[in-house]
């Protein structure tokens, strides 16, 4: 059964860029302490990383919660983006390689997605947006 290290929860509020870089350096650390590869903790990095921009970019502002997860004997990391935005109003649309409502590249949410291992997106209009990701550790050979 999965457990949530809850004593670990790192929590990092988002309202300019510097704070996305903020979130980029937490998410590593706490990858690289979760014995995720240098290569696992750079992909979570950059997915938080576009995850935190778009909260900048289209929400004004929100917070980014980090958390340590077990699954013996697996171990990773849970991260919780959240705002209270305008929302998303096309979650599937959102979600297309190439699609961008600020004339961007549109890579963000759907580059965040294959960057982890589980990706989960709850956006009511209004209400704002909750972003779920979850990267494990490969596991080791011996």
């Amino acid at each position: 059964m999965e457990r949530v290290a809850s004593e670990a929860q790192v929590r990092v509020f988002i309202r300019d860029e510097s704070d996305v870089a903020v979130a980029r350096r937490r998410a590593r650390e706490l990858a690289s302490q979760q014995g995720l590869s240098e290569v696992e903790a750079e992909a979570l990095a950059t997915a938080v990383t576009e995850i935190a921009r778009n909260i900048v970019v289209h929400a004004g502002g929100g917070e980014i919660l980090f958390e340590r997860v077990v699954d013996a004997p697996r171990r990773g990391v849970v991260v919780i983006a959240r705002d209270t935005g305008p929302g998303i109003p096309d979650v599937e649309q959102a979600m297309q390689d190439g699609f961008s409502t600020k004339r961007g590249l549109g890579f963000g949410l759907p580059g965040a997605r294959r960057l982890v291992d589980k990706f989960e997106i709850e956006s009511k209009a209004g209400a704002g947006t909750t972003v779920t990701l979850r990267k494990w550790a490969a596991a080791k050979s011996q």
